[in-house]
Formats: structure tokens, sequence, C-alpha cells
């Protein structure tokens, strides 16, 4: 009886460690950015998510067990011309009045470096969800302000605007590129 007793105690305090190695840090988005470029017949148009939110959740001792999650707002997007913006809440782009968010959430992180992972997940874009790899380096972790420990990530990726039904008519097609590359830079705090 001492044996198993003893047996269930270790097992607790091993899920309790378990678990306390986990951090959560909320993205702190005064201090972040998610930004793009899309090709406009030879140049690139750049443009960025000005209101978005998401947490990841950090195992320090095996940063691969570790998650991600965000939220943004797609009538958030600016690209410095208003009328083009208010073209890509059309449903011709993004449909901001359907589909008023784009999701992501991590279902893998592959180490590739000392500090580089690919971040595997579901991006969902317009009702449409696919998988997505996010080129990912740990920035590092320090004490921000106030000593809330901080994390700091950057992240980038390139997705196909077709994939998610951002289909144009035909002249418009050939105006506007099928790449668009994403960079995400985040500052995160650490959730008490």
């Amino acid at each position: 009886m001492k044996r198993i007793l003893a047996a269930v105690s270790l097992f607790a305090i091993a899920a309790v460690a378990s678990r306390a190695a986990v951090e959560t840090y909320k993205i702190d988005p005064v201090h972040s950015s998610v930004t793009f470029t899309a090709t406009h017949i030879i140049s690139k148009v750049p443009g960025q998510f000005t209101r978005f939110e998401g947490s990841i959740a950090v195992d320090r001792d095996n940063l691969e067990a570790s998650s991600a999650q965000a939220v943004i707002e797609v009538g958030s997007i600016d690209t410095r011309n208003e009328k083009r913006d208010t073209h890509l809440k059309s449903p011709d782009f993004f449909d901001a009045a359907k589909h008023p968010t784009m999701t992501f959430k991590s279902t893998s992180w592959k180490k590739t470096g000392e500090n580089t992972f690919d971040v595997t997940g579901d991006l969902t874009i317009k009702g449409v969800t696919k998988p997505v790899v996010l080129k990912t380096k740990l920035l590092g972790f320090a004490p921000g302000i106030n000593n809330t420990p901080i994390s700091a990530w950057e992240a980038s990726t390139s997705i196909k605007r077709q994939d998610f039904g951002m289909q144009l008519k035909p002249m418009l097609d050939k105006v506007v590129g099928e790449n668009i590359d994403i960079s995400i830079t985040v500052e995160s705090d650490l959730q008490k």
C-alpha cells in the first residue's frame, strides 16, 4: 500500500511540475505587428492589420510542445489607401461583413535550428481553412515593464489568395498577384 501511495504521489508531483512548465503569453498588440505585401502589376504593395489578439502557450523545456492561436479583425486592414481598403473588405477579397475575422491555430511545432521552428497550423480566411507553415524565430525571453516577463517572436509565411476564395475577374486577376507574403512580429506578456 505504501508503494502505491508513493507511486501516486510521484505521479501527481510530475503532473503538477509538467503543468507548471507551460507558460501562457498574451500577444501585446501595441508592440506587435501583422504585415503583408502583395504584387500590384510588377511592384509590391504593403499593408497591415491593426487589430488582433492571441496567445502562445510555451514550454521552455520543450518548445516543440508549445502552441499558438490568433484572431485578426479583417476590418482593420490598412494599405494607406481608403478606396483599396474598402475593396479588400468586399466579397472580392475578405468579405469582412460575412467573415469579420481570420484565425490561426497551431497544430505542431518542429525545431529547425537553435531558436527557429516550423510552426504548422490551420489558417481560416473567408470561411476556408488551409494548413500553413510559419517560419518562426524565438527572439528571446526578458523582463518587461514592471518586471512582467515577455517573450518575443518573428514569423513569416506565404499564401495563395485563390486558395482562400479570393478569385477576381480576369482583368483584375492579372493586376493583383496570387501570392501574399505575411510577416508577423510578436511581443507577448506572461499571464499569471
